[in-house]
């Protein structure tokens, strides 16, 4: 059985309807067994049972075709991935007396888009948002773009683009004509290799499941290329780069957002905003069962400001 506190809209309540799942993508019955207590469940120590699983979600819930990632990329949970899209969604409803912006020029920003372009794909489908992803990876943009090749519909509302300096953030990739009613992140956690690898080895070991071979190769296990899951000084030092390149583009969007996996770096981050001189931020707490996860988000809009975005663009 699966804990669920999603968000209401979140379309993952509940336990996994296995059945429903297996017949959209009958592959994922390869991996599907009885467990102890007579239920239908997949092993989540498989890399392709997840990705098994997380495909047919994508398809069943989203109508997603022919979702696939490379083996070491990180595989997306996706009822926690929705939760955000959703929370986003009430952050500009909240930015508009109450009333969600159903405009269909609403566009968002994907910093780290990664392989699985999880966020767009979600976003697009479930609110008709426009999205530009970027990464920092060619290869994963590659991938990236043969899911939009298998998805037409969605693909005429995503663009993809390449940062080229793996130190930027939203310079080059933010246009001077363009304007973004959002930025999403997901950003790196650990702080190094090293600290990357004792996190997938607490994994295995709750699971139950370390052996001599996992431990000596931990990449084995649970995806994630090196940028995906770690960068020097961890997420608060990334976030806090960010924060101050957004100050750079200060104009361009109306919320700034980024999941903040540690409450510890909220102090820090809260502090950065300060020296940024930010208009308004808040933080957003979202339950996901026993998983508790955040994000923050910031403008440098004033009140003025905000209301003629309001007017222009919703």
């Amino acid at each position: 059985m699966r804990a669920s506190k999603f968000h209401p809209r979140n379309r993952h309540q509940g336990r996994y309807d296995f059945p429903r799942l297996i017949q959209t993508d009958p592959e994922l019955g390869n991996f599907v067994r009885i467990n102890a207590h007579g239920e239908q469940g997949i092993d989540f120590a498989d890399p392709a049972a997840v990705k098994a699983l997380n495909r047919a979600l994508l398809k069943d819930s989203y109508g997603i075709q022919a979702w696939d990632i490379p083996p070491r990329n990180l595989c997306p949970p996706v009822p926690g991935r929705a939760d955000y899209v959703h929370y986003l969604a009430d952050l500009l409803a909240g930015s508009n007396s109450g009333v969600m912006p159903k405009n269909k020029l609403i566009q968002v920003l994907d910093i780290g888009t990664g392989a699985n372009c999880i966020y767009p794909l979600i976003g697009q489908s479930e609110y008709g948002w426009r999205f530009v992803a970027t990464d920092i990876n060619a290869a994963s943009l590659k991938n990236a773009q043969a899911i939009l090749d298998a998805n037409p519909a969605l693909a005429q509302q995503i663009t993809l683009r390449l940062q080229s300096s793996p130190q930027a953030i939203f310079s080059g990739v933010v246009f001077d004509d363009e304007w973004f009613d959002l930025t999403l992140c997901n950003p790196p956690f650990h702080a190094s290799l090293a600290e990357a690898s004792a996190g997938t080895q607490r994994k295995w070991k709750n699971l139950g499941k370390q052996t001599a071979r996992t431990a000596a190769n931990p990449g084995l296990n649970f995806g994630g290329q090196d940028a995906e899951l770690w960068c020097s000084g961890g997420e608060e030092a990334f976030i806090k780069r960010m924060i101050g390149e957004s100050a750079l583009v200060h104009t361009r969007c109306f919320w700034f957002t980024t999941l903040v996996s540690k409450s510890a770096s909220l102090p820090g981050i809260y502090a950065a905003l300060k020296r940024a001189g930010v208009q308004e931020h808040k933080t957003i707490t979202m339950s996901q069962g026993q998983k508790q996860s955040r994000f923050v988000a910031w403008t440098f809009l004033n009140p003025a400001q905000q209301a003629g975005w309001r007017k222009v663009r919703w």
